[in-house]
């Protein structure tokens, strides 16, 4: 039996219709309820309901597992999140490489991200061998998971087979009001802000398929880097825009005036309760030019290629406009 984490989650419950095809036993855990994304196979999976941070309940979850794809986590990049977020991502990862330790499990799959890897000099692409340096310009969520690591290598020395993923920025479909999501969302409405910033970018699919052939390989003690190719935000948006047969943004933002707009947002949410939508943290990431070496997977996994960008945009465009006709935007 598989024990899914954050199985609700938008790369989670990909992991889990993939699992489900394969006609893979699975167990997943989950919160509070399950999302309508699901119901069609919701049948098909045992469902169990817990926390990540409740060790009675994980350890329940965890009895006749065999094989654990660790997702759950929070992603945020709000201040308001940062003690949540420490929480959920260090100690309830080391919850479940305790408690699959107990339990003797056969392989965990991890799940971090490309956060938790060390930054180079600007335009030396980053790998799995770039070092981490404590700083004041690293951001809560990559502290979360970076930490969140140290446990499952923790695991590692104390006898658990383990491998982690380090995606970049992960796109794909259905979850339209967060994460990367809400970037075509944004595309659709004509955001007309970009900045020269570079970034990875990855398919959910793809990062399914190499976390799915990590677990039924002998690989173990292994991090690997999943991005498919280095991009410009504003390439991002305008194919994006392309796609969606909206008008590409226009208006780049220097970094003087990202400065200023993630203050006059902060000051918005303190009067209106509601989100920021540049923080000061996404604020200064949006200028960076982060380039990404993904040599150490195809390697590992030599029948394995990354699908090109474009193609991915372009189914995912294409289920946002199917979801947007069909009224799916608003719920």
């Amino acid at each position: 039996m598989i024990l899914v984490t954050g199985g609700t989650g938008f790369l989670g419950s990909n992991l889990l219709r993939a699992l489900v095809k394969a006609g893979k036993p699975v167990r997943a855990l989950y919160r509070q309820q399950i999302p309508e994304t699901l119901q069609d196979i919701q049948s098909q999976i045992t469902w169990f309901q817990g926390d990540v941070l409740d060790v009675i309940s994980l350890e329940e979850a965890m009895q006749g597992i065999t094989q654990v794809y660790h997702c759950a986590a929070v992603v945020s990049f709000l201040p308001a999140a940062h003690r949540s977020m420490m929480q959920i991502n260090i100690e309830g990862t080391a919850n479940i490489v305790n408690l699959a330790l107990d339990a003797g499990v056969q392989k965990l799959v991890h799940v971090s991200s490309v956060a938790a890897l060390g930054r180079t000099k600007e335009g030396v692409p980053v790998s799995e061998e770039s070092e981490w340096v404590e700083s004041r310009s690293n951001s809560q969520y990559a502290v979360s998971k970076y930490r969140s690591e140290m446990e499952v290598w923790r695991g590692v020395a104390e006898g658990l087979p383990a491998a982690i993923v380090n995606p970049s920025i992960i796109l794909g479909s259905s979850y339209w009001h967060d994460g990367s999501g809400a970037l075509f969302k944004n595309a659709w409405k004509e955001f007309p802000f970009y900045t020269k910033g570079i970034n990875g970018y990855v398919d959910v699919e793809d990062v399914v398929k190499v976390m799915c052939a990590l677990m039924d390989s002998d690989i173990s003690g292994e991090r690997y880097l999943l991005s498919s190719e280095n991009w410009s935000y504003y390439d991002l948006f305008a194919e994006m825009a392309a796609q969606l047969g909206k008008k590409p943004p226009h208006i780049n933002v220097q970094p003087w005036l990202a400065e200023v707009v993630w203050r006059m947002e902060k000051v918005k949410g303190l009067f209106s309760g509601s989100k920021p939508l540049v923080t000061k943290e996404t604020a200064r990431t949006a200028q960076m030019k982060i380039y990404y070496n993904t040599d150490k997977i195809l390697q590992a996994l030599p029948e394995f290629r990354f699908t090109p960008l474009k193609q991915t945009i372009a189914r995912v465009c294409k289920d946002f406009l199917q979801d947007a006709a069909a009224g799916k935007l608003s719920k």
